[in-house]
């Protein structure tokens, strides 16, 4: 389906691919990968034989039979007006041209309803039954149901959809095409979980051609028949999933270590022989001598990023600040805009000290809302929100509201009325900006290196309660690796919204589910206990969020989260946080009693030593009762 011969592709000074062939044949399905900036868009662009200004390639790439596009970022469809959402899927079909001509006769027959308009009204709907238009109508309704689009937007022109509403239009029109070959570029971008999982079953059956750039791992690993990983202008091909891209590049890096240290080993030990030849053979070698030393002195393969990505600044940012026991409370707390339906109503939660929070649900009910409201971005309709008085909040939005797109790397890092100082500059190459990136105007990065900036920016505030909403979104799978490993150990709380499972898996240990209705929930068993519940309930028949009943009990009667003395609602992972410390206390408080026990045990013929030791002992195993006591509420607490 598609065939690429000795393709090499160019863009400015860089050399993203070099003298490449390759295959994709019918029932083929290959996830492309690689870090940001290694050309995978770009790549994309030269098979469809549409690349961009400044990009040059040799070599051929075809495409055989039809194939559909989905790009990263939705494109405007053409000048003027534009079509509806229904016309742009039935293009491919020809149909299109027949459903506006049916349009106008409708709106003309309105207008006037003489025999000549009927006429012709009945005629036109005659030809788009007989040409299968109702039938394409219902297959697309299905789709939109299968992707989470209310059928409706359908009918609307594409200009005012938004850009995941027209994204979701597009993935219609290809689907309902069924082309030969489909290549699509983050697919599951603005797709909530049920609307990705769909997806990912269809993609799964079918049997053309498919290449898909995609950082959700699931889909890679449940989807994917080859990987092709872009890296450092070379294209290499793992058969198999995530999983068998993931050890076979461990292999490749291992074995890179191996030969450049074997290497240069080599070329040490050839320059001392050299240096070590006889005076009178001196001026011959002059040249191999010069040779051996470029070769210690130089670099082994060229390395895309410097080192490893340090979230925690190379130690430069301090500690993160300490949580009091009080950190976020939400109390009541409900939104809606407008005169329309409510997003959620009545959420009652105590966030405490490490608790791990995702906001799970579908598009629209809510999760940056709420985020908003908890950073203190927007006043909650109703009810209240507080924070504990030890915060110290860093929000990494989905949108990058904070940057401002004229300013250079360096200025939003340093402020606009300062140079960096030697501090900042090396954090901004911890960071993978080096001098050239520094002086870049913010609106001038990729997708993905905003989203890094925005990242830096975030974490050098040293915040102890991190929001992040949609944080998978334009970061490649190495940085969402490196940022699921950082906050595995960081001390703080974290609330994330987000559809990324993997990432979800990896970072939560409670799940707070909005179910687009108005109404709010947790989920007893965080994540995993979460979905465990949904496959149990088989869903809804539209492949929509299961009611709370279903998987999550409504927050006031959460048996994972019941009500305090004080009347506060702890979350599980509060609950096993507090039970660790308690766990450990005790541990603490038998090991001092049981060192006071063997000190009189010993002996002593010292009355005031004998009376101090024995009042530490009361004092010790009354701490002890009291540890054992907190320790047995909490297990019976979190027990339900």
């Amino acid at each position: 389906m598609i065939v690429g011969s000795s393709l090499t592709i160019e863009i400015g000074d860089r050399t993203l691919l070099r003298d490449a062939s390759f295959v994709v044949g019918a029932g083929e399905k290959v996830g492309l990968v690689g870090r940001n900036g290694t050309g995978k868009s770009t790549f994309i662009s030269v098979v469809i034989q549409e690349p961009g200004r400044n990009v040059r390639s040799t070599g051929s790439a075809a495409i055989r039979g039809t194939f559909g596009y989905l790009p990263q970022v939705p494109e405007p469809h053409g000048l003027g007006l534009e079509p509806n959402g229904f016309s742009h899927v039935l293009s491919g079909r020809g149909l299109d041209v027949l459903d506006d001509a049916l349009g106008k006769a409708r709106t003309q027959m309105a207008k006037d309803p003489s025999t000549e308009n009927i006429a012709l009204f009945s005629d036109l709907e005659e030809q788009f039954r007989e040409n299968g238009g109702y039938e394409a109508e219902a297959t697309m309704a299905r789709l939109a149901d299968g992707l989470g689009l209310r059928q409706e937007l359908l009918l609307e022109d594409i200009e005012s959809l938004s850009g995941g509403q027209r994204r979701r239009v597009d993935l219609i029109r290809i689907l309902f095409q069924g082309p030969d070959t489909m290549i699509l570029d983050e697919p599951t971008n603005h797709l909530d979980l049920d609307a990705i999982a769909w997806l990912e079953d269809r993609l799964a059956r079918f049997r053309g051609g498919l290449v898909v750039v995609t950082h959700d791992r699931h889909v890679l690993d449940r989807v994917s028949t080859r990987i092709l990983e872009l890296d450092r202008g070379h294209g290499y091909v793992h058969d198999g999933g995530y999983s068998s891209y993931l050890a076979a590049a461990a292999e490749r890096a291992e074995q890179e270590a191996t030969t450049e240290s074997v290497r240069r080993n080599l070329a040490r030990a050839e320059l001392a022989w050299l240096r070590r030849g006889a005076p009178a053979r001196t001026r011959k070698p002059k040249a191999h001598i010069a040779a051996a030393t470029a070769i210690v002195e130089g670099q082994g393969p060229v390395r895309d990023r410097p080192g490893d990505l340090d979230l925690s600044g190379g130690g430069q940012w301090g500690t993160t600040p300490r949580l009091g026991g009080q950190v976020i409370e939400l109390h009541g707390v409900g939104h809606r805009f407008g005169s329309s339906a409510p997003l959620f109503e009545d959420i009652e939660l105590d966030l405490g000290p490490g608790d791990r929070l995702g906001l799970v649900g579908p598009n629209g009910s809510g999760k940056s809302t709420l985020l908003d409201i908890v950073a203190g971005r927007l006043v909650p309709g109703e009810g209240r929100v507080k924070m504990g008085p030890t915060v110290r909040l860093g929000y990494y939005d989905q949108t990058g509201r904070d940057l401002d797109p004229t300013l250079r790397v360096r200025e939003a890092v340093a402020g606009t009325d300062g140079q960096p100082n030697w501090e900042q500059a090396r954090l901004m190459e911890r960071f993978w900006f080096d001098t050239d990136a520094q002086w870049a105007p913010v609106g001038t990065l990729s997708g993905g290196e905003q989203r890094r900036l925005q990242l830096l920016l975030v974490l050098a505030g040293l915040p102890n309660v991190l929001l992040l909403d949609e944080p998978s979104n334009d970061l490649d799978l190495d940085t969402l690796r490196t940022l699921e490993d950082y906050l595995e150990s960081w001390p703080g709380t974290v609330v994330v919204a987000s559809h990324d499972r993997a990432f979800l898996e990896r970072t939560v240990e409670d799940v707070l589910v909005l179910d687009g209705k108005g109404r709010a929930a947790l989920a007893p068993g965080g994540y995993a206990g979460y979905t465990a519940a949904r496959r149990g309930s088989g869903g809804n028949s539209n492949g929509r969020l299961p009611e709370p009943a279903h998987g999550a009990a409504p927050l006031s009667r959460s048996p994972a989260a019941a009500p305090t003395a004080s009347g506060k609602v702890r979350s599980p992972s509060t609950l096993r946080r507090l039970l660790g410390l308690a766990e450990r206390d005790v541990a603490a408080h038998e090991t001092q009693r049981d060192k006071l026990v063997a000190q009189l045990a010993a002996g002593t013929n010292d009355h005031t030593e004998l009376t101090r030791l024995a009042n530490s002992l009361a004092e010790v195993e009354a701490r002890l009762s009291e540890s054992e006591e907190r320790w047995l509420a909490l297990a019976e607490e979190l027990g339900g």
